[in-house]
């Protein structure tokens, strides 16, 4: 073929669909340029401006992080994870593909322009694609913010092309390309909803549709306050009693007594002691969470008022696993871990200062003083042989990765004990965070991990400090764990269809 064919030639009716197009393109942009939209002048120029640079949704994620809901926070983190993907893709592929020129504003009366107009080119529109972005990423998460945030999206969008920075077809494949940036990051990292915990095996539990025969103990301290009086307003005949930290354990035993079903609002450690009283008393437990971290609940699929009441009025309930280890003369249960080395350490060191510079910043700062610490490892004997050891983890079930992000249980009820140990030796630092990077059944020289049943250590030395659903002791010499299958009969939400 001679290198000077005109290639349209070859195909000219491609070309004639691709006037007709750019017509149709132009006449819809003097359309909307023509047209009087009520209120619009006022908004949504001003609308428009605000989504510079991704400001508008940064600040509607940071509103929606402050509502203090772990799936407003998933959500919002979602929403911005999907909007920073279409703006890299916009940016370093999608103008650089289409060099099409901005419209001639002549149409466009003066006072819907915008004061400064953009100088890169016109396809794809970067607004309209992070606008779409952020909005099918909170929805893909949370369909309920995402129903909230759906109309301010579609007006920014419908602003590029009323203050004449854009044509329709710009604004239509920015959309779907943020659109797709949001299934893009699901893909990476799926949303809760597409890894549901299992629903076996499901239990009998008794349907209290006013919440009668319920008495919920909460932790104060745990700032529980809003969410039992919202359960007490769905729940009017439900018993709410609040108390002290350290009045929980007695609040729970005399809850106990009289209850019908056992309620807890509160942290793990709060659920943990619930949840042996419950054991002792053959009672079911319905779990409010309500603390900084709510493992257990979450993993449940109970992640707030509308969860549980939904699954108390209707009787919806499952049988879960508990973990139980013995050391020396005490013995205790675990919902989510069991730690030995220096987890434990890093819970205490959070303690010490999660009071003074809040959770999240105690988290971290005892995390650097831990691993910078002069330590010797764990002593330790597994399967009869001695090691030294960083850390030796134990879950109550095992825990997978979700794409991208940290390990979560899909399977409350499995029979297994996950377990994972950092082997001793130098540079303890690395080798966390190398067992931390690696996936749940890696075998490496720095790290391992294995599902059995029942576990036994032995040859602990005094002072040894242990860990379990965030509360800390000291073992005493050896150590048991073993499974207590489906012993637990909990209140969740069964899937519906």
């Amino acid at each position: 073929m001679s290198p000077d064919v005109d290639l349209t030639a070859l195909n000219p009716g491609s070309h004639v669909l691709r006037d007709r197009l750019l017509a149709l393109d132009c006449r819809l942009f003097e359309f909307a340029a023509e047209s009087h939209w009520p209120g619009a002048e006022r908004v949504l120029p001003r609308l428009s401006r605000s989504a510079n640079h991704g400001v508008l949704w940064f600040a509607t994620a940071a509103a929606m992080a402050a509502a203090r809901t772990p799936r407003g926070r998933r959500a919002a983190a979602r929403g911005l994870a999907s909007l920073s993907l279409a703006s890299v893709t916009i940016n370093t592929l999608g103008k650089r593909s289409v060099r099409r020129s901005r419209p001639v504003l002549d149409p466009v009366p003066l006072v819907r322009q915008l004061k400064r107009q953009p100088i890169t080119t016109s396809f794809p529109s970067g607004h309209s694609a992070s606008a779409a972005a952020f909005a099918a990423g909170v929805a893909l998460e949370s369909p309920s913010w995402g129903a909230a945030v759906a109309p301010v999206a579609f007006s920014v969008a419908a602003s590029r092309v009323y203050t004449g920075v854009h044509f329709p077809s710009d604004v239509l494949a920015g959309a779907a390309l943020g659109a797709g940036a949001a299934f893009a990051v699901r893909r990476l990292v799926p949303t809760r909803a597409q890894a549901v915990p299992s629903a076996r095996p499901r239990a009998e539990v008794p349907a209290l549709p006013d919440g009668e025969g319920l008495v919920m103990v909460a932790n104060t301290g745990s700032g529980t306050a809003d969410r039992v009086r919202a359960l007490g307003a769905v729940l009017p005949a439900a018993e709410i009693v609040e108390c002290e930290p350290a009045d929980v354990p007695a609040a729970l035993e005399k809850a106990a007594a009289r209850a019908r079903v056992l309620g807890v609002c509160g942290g793990d450690g709060t659920v943990n002691t619930a949840a042996g009283i419950a054991l002792r008393h053959g009672l079911p437990l319905a779990v409010l969470p309500g603390g900084t971290l709510n493992h257990f609940a979450y993993d449940l699929g109970v992640e707030g008022v509308r969860d549980l009441s939904r699954a108390v009025q209707e009787g919806e309930g499952v049988r879960v696993d508990v973990g139980r280890f013995t050391s020396g003369p005490q013995e205790g249960f675990f919902l989510n871990t069991f730690s030995l080395g220096v987890y434990p350490e890093l819970v205490r060191e959070r303690e010490r200062w999660s009071s003074r510079i809040g959770g999240w910043p105690a988290g971290v700062l005892a995390a650097l003083r831990v691993v910078r610490a002069d330590r010797h490892p764990l002593e330790a004997r597994l399967r009869g042989e001695p090691r030294p050891l960083w850390l030796v983890f134990v879950g109550n079930g095992t825990y997978h990765r979700m794409g991208l992000t940290p390990g979560r249980r899909l399977d409350l009820a499995d029979g297994r004990l996950d377990v994972r140990v950092v082997h001793g030796g130098r540079r303890p630092a690395v080798r966390l965070l190398a067992a931390a990077l690696a996936g749940p059944l890696t075998r490496s020289p720095a790290h391992a991990a294995v599902q059995v049943g029942r576990l036994h250590l032995a040859g602990i030395g005094p002072g040894t400090l242990l860990a379990y659903d965030g509360e800390v002791t000291e073992a005493a010499g050896e150590v048991t764990l073993e499974k207590l299958p489906q012993a637990l009969t909990v209140y969740r939400p069964l899937p519906t269809g």
